[in-house]
């Protein structure tokens, strides 16, 4: 199980010339994440949607330990539900695939797996086993052996996944796993975590295809300025705003939000 507890991050931005001249200076502190709490438990897929600039990527950097927060904390437990204190347990407990991840180029897929699971401590054999174990999950078989410099955008995005995973986590953070990909690649990626949530893993799953977390998602938590404005599962979210997907059920509450500000 994975919580956040209050977490806010800050960040500085530069105003323009008619912000400046109106409010007297040049830069200006904003929340990129603002006290946003909610936790994913095992056997779950947490959506978190938003639009670009919601505070999505912040987040979750922030849970996958790239990122210190300024406020609150991030709470990881283990299968008995004892809380993780140490941060390189916790990370350990953790898979995380960022949209911007660079792998190495003149590497192949499978030695990418070695190299991985011998920096998580991994035994030899224990890590072949483990990237043959993947590379099936994956339906790899076909690029394994090819250099990543080699692949398609889908093919080197397994690769991807696959290097997250080759530790076994209990929690995947995936952001935006299946963006600009084909329609067979994005559905083996969700076919896995489907999978995943089957065998008792715990999955966030950021994206912008509402579509795709109306269909995966059990719950989710939706994001506008770094505020969390609706949590629920899809089903009780287009109940709430009385509309029948979760794209219509995500543009009434933004511009309910939206309105609220003004």
């Amino acid at each position: 199980m994975i919580e956040a507890k209050n977490l806010s991050k800050k960040f500085v931005r530069n105003l323009s010339k008619e912000e400046s001249k109106k409010l007297g200076i040049s830069k200006q502190e904003f929340f990129a994440v603002n006290h946003v709490s909610f936790e994913a438990k095992p056997g779950e897929i947490m959506g978190i949607l938003g639009a670009n600039g919601a505070g999505k990527t912040t987040l979750l950097r922030m849970l996958g330990q790239l990122m210190t927060p300024d406020e609150g904390e991030m709470i990881v437990k283990d299968s008995d539900g004892k809380e993780i204190g140490n941060s390189l347990e916790r990370k350990r407990k953790i898979g995380y695939l960022s949209g911007n991840t660079k792998l190495y180029q003149r590497m192949s897929a499978r030695e990418l797996l070695m190299m991985f699971g011998n920096l998580y401590g991994m035994e030899k054999t224990d890590c072949i086993k483990r990237s043959e174990e993947i590379i099936a999950m994956l339906s790899m078989e076909a690029f394994a052996d090819n250099r990543i410099e080699k692949l398609s955008t889908g093919q080197t995005q397994r690769a991807n996944i696959a290097r997250c995973i080759i530790h076994n986590p209990d929690i995947y953070i995936f952001d935006e796993p299946t963006l600009g990909l084909d329609i067979l690649s994005s559905e083996s990626i969700l076919t896995f975590m489907k999978q995943e949530k089957e065998r008792g893993k715990t999955v966030l799953y950021s994206t912008h295809y509402m579509e795709e977390a109306q269909y995966l998602c059990d719950r989710i938590t939706m994001l506008h300025k770094g505020c969390v404005v609706a949590q629920g599962t899809p089903e009780e979210l287009m109940k709430k705003t009385q509309t029948n997907n979760l794209r219509d059920t995500f543009r009434a509450i933004v511009l309910t939000e939206g309105n609220a500000d003004e």
